[in-house]
């Protein structure tokens, strides 16, 4: 009597619903985010703009 052995196959790794939410999320937030920046830098309203840019000088990022 022989006896045969078997291995199963190698299979490929498929992300869990907990991977894929947290690369949606973190997209999403550069999404809205770049959005924000480039809308207010680009904005023809000055208030909006004068706003954008207090906000840049309050948290120490370089607008000059």
């Amino acid at each position: 009597m022989t006896t045969t052995m078997t291995t199963a196959a190698p299979t490929a790794h498929t992300p869990s619903r907990r991977e894929t939410t947290g690369l949606a999320g973190i997209v999403s937030a550069l999404v809205i985010g770049a959005g924000l920046v480039f809308f207010a830098g680009f904005a023809h309203s000055q208030t909006l703009h004068d706003a954008a840019h207090d906000t840049r000088h309050v948290t120490g990022f370089p607008c000059h």
